[in-house]
């Protein structure tokens, strides 16, 4: 019996539109069975984003990675194998059945994977529309049980959602570190973190030497960090509970692409698209001038960019090594000149400045600022206090004990911080 052949075509037809609805609704998804190759991508629900294979800048070496899905210039933002690049198209992602994804090279050889401690029982991977690449039971859409996610593991780049701290629980630090060069997206030599000692700041490190701090959190923004404010573009927040500390930003408008990348000249660069030049332009940089150097100015010292030279010794403080201050070399810092008696101490109030690092610090959400003060007289190790947040008036306690460390003059900063100093240096 013949079958007719429009009943072929419309077999064929209702096939075909079969397959193209199964393919829509799995784009962003992989599973056990399935696998990604050179060539080929998984693209957000949304198209925001895409996972797949490219080289980078002039080189010939593969790299499994997330970049943006609707703009013209190829802008990588999340890299897997950074340390492992493939030297020809053979590469090959996989999820595994206990839910760990595994990058193949050639040889079928295991050159990045993402391994998942907790077991999983069906698992799926997904490129969120956030740029989070994301391992998890199918079905399950709780953010809180992914199994792995790649908002934990970043790359130099600070993308909306993200968290910029530290997870509590786990001790697992989540922080951005630059690309060797344009053309290597290896790890470089600068990071940005959050430390969560004392009281937590930002640091962008250079291996194991601070080049620029934030200052502490003041209930608006870092203090050290004044262009960071209102604007139209995103929001802030810092958050500090029992779980973890971090920095993070939402944006206003979803169809605004905005980026936070740090550099391999240190830098901290934040990126905003802009569709009718169809380029990326600089919306505000950290880390701008001289007094940005960490502790430029040595122990007890203060920056102001406006002066020159830059450096000079806080109010009741002289230099530490008079002739290498003379010649411009500030790093020995300055000396107390009248030592501290502890039981007839005060304070000099000192306003619009960057407040020194808390790395040692001490700090308390309740007290008020008088109460802090009769805390830090207390303690004859504590030598300077401040409230803690700037808001509604200002609210909680900071102690510094030591040094004081990375000073400088930011005229329009806000809390005062009160620093201790012997009777008769208050009385001149």
């Amino acid at each position: 019996m013949r079958v007719p052949v429009y009943y072929i075509a419309i077999l064929l037809f209702c096939s075909s539109l079969l397959l193209i609805i199964q393919t829509a609704t799995a784009i962003d998804t992989i599973n056990t069975t399935q696998s990604i190759r050179d060539g080929d991508n998984i693209t957000s629900s949304g198209g925001n984003y895409v996972l797949g294979f490219f080289s980078p800048g002039n080189s010939k070496h593969r790299f499994l990675g997330i970049w943006y899905g609707k703009i013209s210039v190829l802008t990588a933002v999340w890299v897997a194998n950074r340390e492992a690049p493939l030297n020809d198209s053979s590469g090959v992602l996989r999820l595994t059945d206990e839910g760990i994804l595994v990058l193949l090279n050639r040889t079928g050889s295991v050159i990045w994977s993402s391994n998942t401690s907790t077991p999983a029982r069906n698992a799926v991977a997904q490129l969120l529309d956030s740029g989070n690449l994301v391992v998890k039971e199918k079905g399950d859409h709780n953010l809180e049980n992914l199994l792995w996610q790649s908002f934990e593991h970043l790359s130099d780049t600070l993308l909306p959602e993200m968290k910029l701290g530290r997870n509590r629980i786990t001790g697992m630090d989540w922080y951005i570190t630059s690309w060797k060069s344009t053309d290597d997206p290896s790890r470089g030599n600068v990071s940005e973190i959050l430390v969560p000692y004392g009281y937590p700041e930002i640091l962008v490190m250079e291996n194991s030497i601070v080049r620029h701090r934030s200052g502490p959190w003041n209930g608006l923004r870092f203090s050290g960090t004044p262009q960071l404010k209102p604007n139209p573009m995103y929001t802030f927040e810092f958050v500090y509970n029992e779980k973890e500390i971090f920095y993070r930003y939402h944006v206003l408008n979803s169809s605004m692409l905005t980026r936070l990348v740090v550099t391999q000249n240190g830098d901290i660069q934040r990126f905003a698209w802009i569709s009718r030049t169809q380029s990326w332009i600089i919306y505000l940089t950290v880390n701008t001038d001289n007094c940005e150097r960490y502790a430029l100015c040595g122990a007890n010292g203060i920056c102001s960019i406006d002066n020159s030279p830059v450096c000079n010794c806080l109010n009741g403080f002289v230099p530490n090594v008079q002739s290498e201050w003379e010649m411009m070399d500030w790093s020995s810092g300055c000396l107390r000149r009248t030592p501290l008696n502890c039981s007839g101490d005060g304070f000099r109030q000192l306003s619009g400045v960057k407040l020194p690092e808390t790395k040692t610090s001490w700090f308390n959400k309740s007290m008020n600022l008088e109460e802090c003060r009769n805390t830090c007289l207390k303690n004859c190790s504590c030598t300077a206090f401040s409230n803690l947040d700037i808001r509604n008036g200002g609210s909680g306690c900071l102690l510094w004990f030591g040094d004081l460390i990375d000073i400088r003059i930011f005229v329009d900063n806000k809390p005062d911080i009160y620093v201790r100093m012997a009777a008769s240096e208050l009385g001149m």
